[in-house]
């Protein structure tokens, strides 16, 4: 793999994570900048991470993740979707009802970031078998999924003056399309 194929696999790697933080962007109102760095770097880093995890088990798990991978994608992206939209209609504007703190807490992170890299890890894999060294590739692509993921989140948040009740619902159900995107592209 050259240089331009290895950026445009990091673009395209970068892509889920992108509109996850853009759905992200849509519901904050505090704590936005550490949010947007602790998520972005949460997401980059297993971007990082599972690339290299693809490359060193290429013949174990790509056999028992890839059948799956999307399933796994699916349900993970349907159920933080629908917390969204539950929050949404739990937490109305004007109803005095306190909003959490945080969306971005320990385990969402982490499901977040797994979600968005599994098809990282398929990535490994095929870097593996191009006989890549893998360090050069995860490094970008977990720089480029790091920036996408910022770009997502903060103009996500350019959508603030929009009542936050509809931006929690409309970023639940991005979340849930992407979803379905996953798994009607790996059918």
């Amino acid at each position: 793999m050259n240089t331009v194929d290895i950026l445009i696999l990091a673009i395209a790697l970068s892509i889920d994570a992108c509109v996850v933080s853009f759905s992200n962007g849509l519901i904050f109102t505090r704590n936005k900048r550490a949010n947007s760095l602790m998520l972005a770097s949460s997401v980059g880093f297993f971007q990082f991470l599972m690339p290299v995890v693809g490359y060193f088990l290429a013949q174990s798990v790509n056999k028992y993740v890839e059948p799956y991978d999307h399933w796994i994608v699916f349900g993970i992206f349907v159920l933080l979707g629908a917390k969204f939209i539950k929050d949404g209609i739990k937490y109305n504007d004007g109803s005095g009802a306190e909003k959490p703190e945080c969306y971005l807490c320990f385990n969402y992170i982490l499901l977040v970031s797994v979600a968005t890299s599994i098809d990282a890890l398929g990535a490994g894999v095929s870097i593996a078998f191009t006989k890549t060294e893998i360090w050069f590739p995860a490094i970008i692509i977990g720089i480029v999924t790091f920036i996408n993921s910022l770009f997502g989140f903060w103009s996500g948040y350019l959508f603030k003056k929009f009542p936050t009740r509809n931006l929690e619902i409309t970023g639940g159900a991005i979340l849930i399309a992407l979803a379905f995107k996953i798994l009607f592209e790996n059918l």
